[in-house]
């Protein structure tokens, strides 16, 4: 019974050795799983050492990426920072450069606008410095040529009238340019005739007015405006608001004419005979030059005043029709103001048009007549 049989080989085998070998196996096989099992264990605890310092390693070097990245954040921070400083001093520098540029293009602007004007102003200057010189100058070529005429014109009448005394105009009168004295051949002086010449390019209506208050000023007892240019009116010569014009070719002839009237008034003023001294000095008064004017004069300012007056009237006359229009298209408003609130209000019903507008105005017809005055 110390042998078995072996199923595999079929020989015997002993015992012992059979148990020794199972043993053997057992006991190998246990401490291959123990050893397998340490093995394993051995190898979880390093692979969880080697995870552990893994993992360390990974934190520690993510602690030291993030403490890199956070320092480089910072430097990046400061760095943009430092970025945006510059830009912010880059955008003065050319904000201020800007300005400098755009100062210095309105300053260059202004000196050539101001260099414009002083440049526009002397071409003005001297364009008026110029007009005025044209202007003197035709005026003094006018005055020359007025002059002209007056020297001929006042030749001609001495030469004409050798009776008459035929002189300057005296100081203060300075419309008019020559003065006639008509003489007749005892040289006894029977008037004056008051001469103006124009040399004009327009015909100037205000000449004569003028000229009728130089006439008055010395008490002429005629004027003739002689003119290279005549109203429409005239073709030769015409008496105009008492004052004669003419053209320079018709002034000896007209002349000629007034001097024979003025010589012809002043030997009817001679030969009237009257006894009584107040009655002869009251007639040679009435018959003189000056009481003539002073009567023209007068008669003039009466027919302003009346123009005056009528313009006056017809404005007057205007604003009362106006007013009298409102007042009619106020009273209809009243009318038709009672007539909307006549039934909602009885006491207004017994009021006539006249109470109306007395209680409107809040006046009497005692208060309204006082007020007129």
């Amino acid at each position: 019974m110390d042998k078995i049989i072996c199923n595999n080989c079929g020989k015997e085998v002993d015992i012992d050795k059979v148990v020794l070998h199972q043993l053997r196996e057992q006991v190998s096989k246990e401490q291959a799983e123990k050893n397998k099992a340490e093995l394993e264990k051995a190898k979880a605890q390093f692979e969880k050492e080697k995870a552990d310092e893994i993992a360390f390693g990974i934190k520690k070097a993510l602690q030291d990426t993030e403490l890199k990245n956070k320092e480089k954040g910072d430097e990046l921070r400061k760095r943009k920072e430092e970025n945006v400083e510059l830009e912010k001093r880059l955008a003065k520098i050319e904000k201020d450069k800007k300005a400098s540029e755009e100062k210095a293009r309105k300053d260059e602007a202004e000196k050539f606008r101001l260099d414009r004007l002083a440049y526009e102003k002397r071409i003005s200057d001297m364009q008026k410095s110029l007009d005025e010189a044209k202007r003197k100058g035709n005026q003094g070529s006018q005055q020359a040529q007025g002059d002209v005429l007056e020297i001929d014109l006042k030749k001609k009448l001495t030469e004409t009238f050798t009776y008459d005394t035929i002189k300057d105009i005296p100081t203060g009168v300075r419309g008019a340019d020559i003065i006639q004295e008509v003489r007749n051949k005892f040289g006894k002086t029977a008037g004056i005739i008051l001469w103006e010449t124009k040399r004009q390019k327009a015909w100037n209506k205000n000449w004569l007015a003028k000229l009728k208050e130089d006439m008055r000023k010395i008490s002429a007892s005629d004027c003739i405006l002689v003119s290279d240019i005549l109203p429409s009116t005239v073709k030769s010569y015409d008496r105009l608001d008492n004052v004669w014009v003419t053209s320079y070719e018709y002034a000896i002839k007209l002349s000629t004419v007034l001097r024979i009237g003025i010589l012809n008034v002043a030997i009817a003023r001679a030969g009237a005979s009257h006894t009584d001294d107040n009655l002869r000095r009251f007639y040679e008064i009435v018959n003189s030059d000056k009481f003539r004017h002073t009567l023209e004069a007068r008669k003039e300012i009466i027919a302003v005043m009346e123009k005056d007056l009528e313009a006056d009237k017809t404005s007057t006359d205007r604003k009362w029709r106006r007013q009298e229009a409102i007042i009619e298209k106020l009273k209809s408003n009243h009318r038709d103001l009672y007539g909307m609130l006549e039934d909602h209000i009885p006491s207004l019903k017994s009021l006539s048009d006249s109470d109306m507008f007395e209680l409107e105005s809040g006046e009497s017809e005692e208060d309204k007549e006082q007020s007129l005055f």
